[in-house]
């Protein structure tokens, strides 16, 4: 009874972190869209807002271990330095980056993870600053040599700083998600989870912005789909295959014991299961 409640709880967790992910990335892109599109308030700095999402992320980060939330567990510089970098490479590398990097970025988050026993989360917080201060840093040149134009020449409105705010705040839950499903599926799950964000991204595009939708765009999505419920019935067979090996040894075992009980340990010479040694 307590292990189904245990697996029941651990689904739902595993839904809401899947949920959050998809909601936050597909929101985040739908206000950066607004946000940095000539139509709308043309702020084409995207490295550097990434600086801004990071720093609202460090910041709640901060919070979170002052009050007590979450604990800090030690993790050498050097290695949230390195992981930093790396980071950063993905985020402003785009779509070279996502084709060529992102199952070893990836796994490269579990294996921090279980190298220090430290949870999703904590390890955000601790490369959070780190990635803020790096990408504010070198952001505003990146930007400059991308699009000729500096931030400080920006004008601001208040829309823009809505959107702004709105996608620093997507951008928390996005981050936090991120690093749950890392810690959480593995890495081809996480590819599978990119692909339906891509199907929503273009679908809400196409009905929000009137983003146009060529065949192409059109069949991508369609094998993307196809693809996604392929896996998920793959992934269910398996478990299943599982469920139903598992009682079989169980059972096996319990006969063996009772056997073994049965004959008696004091009169009848009994073979070590594990050692394969003889016993009088």
């Amino acid at each position: 009874m307590e292990q189904s409640e245990k697996k029941s709880g651990a689904a739902v967790s595993d839904v809401g972190a899947w949920a959050m992910n998809v909601i936050s990335s597909v929101g985040i892109i739908m206000a950066n869209k607004q946000l940095m599109s000539s139509t709308g308030y043309a702020f084409s700095f995207a490295t550097t807002l990434t600086g801004f999402h990071f720093a609202v992320t460090a910041l709640v980060g901060l919070v979170s271990n002052a009050t007590g939330y979450s604990a800090s567990k030690h993790v050498p510089l050097w290695e949230l330095l390195w992981f930093s970098v790396v980071a950063n490479m993905s985020i402003t590398g785009m779509n070279l980056s996502l084709m060529l990097n992102s199952v070893g970025f990836y796994q490269t988050i579990g294996s921090l993870q279980k190298k220090y026993s430290i949870g999703s989360f904590e390890l955000l917080s601790k490369t959070a600053p780190i990635q803020a201060l790096s990408l504010l840093i070198f952001g505003p040149f990146i930007d400059y040599y991308l699009n000729g134009k500096f931030i400080t020449n920006y004008k601001m409105s208040s829309g823009a700083i809505f959107f702004i705010l709105l996608s620093c705040s997507l951008a928390v839950f996005c981050n936090v998600s991120q690093y749950l499903c890392i810690g959480r599926f593995s890495a081809v799950s996480f590819q599978v989870l990119g692909h339906m964000k891509t199907v929503c991204v273009l679908t809400l595009g196409w009905l929000l912005f009137d983003s146009e939708l060529t065949f192409k765009n059109i069949m991508g999505m369609v094998i993307a789909v196809v693809g996604m419920v392929i896996y998920s019935w793959a992934v269910e067979v398996e478990k299943q295959s599982n469920n139903k090996t598992l009682p079989h040894m169980k059972n096996s075992l319990t006969e063996e014991e009772i056997r073994l009980l049965k004959e008696g340990l004091d009169n009848t010479t009994v073979k070590d299961v594990e050692l394969g040694e003889s016993k009088g």
